[in-house]
Order: C-alpha cells, then structure tokens, then sequence
C-alpha cells in the first residue's frame, strides 16, 4: 500500500452543516500531492443565508455565491475527485458532518467513505502549544498559506499527514493510524426508514 489518500476541506455560510459555500481538494498519491482544486458552492435553501461572523473567517459572500454550482450540481464533481479515497480533514468530524448533512438535505446519499482526522494526528505527532492547522502546518514544514481558503486548508492538511507518516514511518494511512493509536472511522449510512 501506498500513502493515498484526500484532504477535505469545507467551509460553510452559518452555523448549518448544510451550508457549505466552498470546498478544497488535495489528492496525495505515494505520499506527493499529485492534484488540488477547489470551487464555490450555492449553499441549499434554507441554509444559504450568510452569517457576518462566517464571512469574517473566509471572507465569503452570498453574492460571491450567486453564480455557483448548487450542492447536488457540484456533488459529482466532488465525488469523482474524492473517489474510493480515504478523506483527511483537520478536525474531521466537522467537515464529514458537512459532506453528510448537505447531501441529506438535498435528498442525496453521503459517501461511505473513511476518514481519518489530521487534528488527532498532529496531537499524537507534535508537541505544541495550539493544534489549530496554521501551527500544525508551520511544524509540518508548510508555512504562509491563506488560512480559510478550502484549497489552502486541504493542502496543508495534506502536508500534515504526509509529514505525520514520514515522521512515523507509515507507509500508508492504516499504518499511520495504527502506529499513532488513532481511529480511521466511517461516514455512516443514512438510517433506513422503518418498513410501512
């Protein structure tokens, strides 16, 4: 196996898991990132309204959403990148919450997929005095990158892990993980509705 993997990262318009207006992608392959992206997204009705206090962190604005892809127009896209990849995300119980509740939201079933938390791996890896992803990534060797940007924050992230790996000597993520004594959990299925 091999040091393959996805960096996530979300950033939304109002307290709503729902409310992503953008997302960075970081494709790692033999433990290089190989691929980035990252795009607006129109968050869904009746989560799209734009909180000042959210805009102050990513400088977003609903107008700058106006012309974006909607969730379920922008999900095969972000499916396709994402493929069969285990997803790594800094605090990843946020961003697969996001993933999870916007497509319930609009009617769409959330990827199964695994994921790992950079924030647990840098708490098992560094000794520092914050583990939010600007200090993270400066002990990973990844410096002056425009925090709340998606794009940015997924290649940090990427960059964490890679380091976090060379630094254990992991070769892929399970053995980063087992090594590390962290979990590599899943999105889990959407409940099934009781029968009639």
């Amino acid at each position: 196996m091999a040091l393959d993997f996805t960096a996530i990262d979300f950033e939304t318009a109002n307290p709503s898991n729902a409310s992503a207006c953008a997302v960075g992608l970081a494709r790692v392959r033999g433990g290089r990132v190989v691929a980035s992206e990252g795009w607006l997204i129109r968050p869904p009705e009746g989560h799209d309204r734009f909180f000042e206090i959210n805009v102050g962190i990513h400088g977003i604005r609903e107008s700058d959403v106006a012309a974006a892809a909607t969730w379920p127009e922008q999900l095969p896209r972000l499916l396709d990148f994402i493929g069969d990849d285990i997803l790594v995300a800094h605090n990843a119980g946020f961003d697969m919450r996001v993933l999870r509740t916007a497509c319930e939201v609009t009617g769409h079933l959330a990827p199964e997929a695994r994921y790992l938390c950079s924030l647990h791996v840098a708490r098992k890896t560094y000794d520092l005095p914050s583990y939010r992803l600007p200090f993270v990534a400066a002990a990973a060797g990844h410096l002056d990158f425009a925090h709340h940007d998606a794009t940015a924050d997924a290649l940090a992230c990427a960059q964490i892990v890679i380091d976090a790996a060379a630094r254990a000597g992991a070769g892929d993520l399970v053995e980063l993980a087992m090594l590390l004594g962290v979990r590599i959990p899943q999105i889990p299925a959407p409940a099934k509705a009781a029968a009639a």
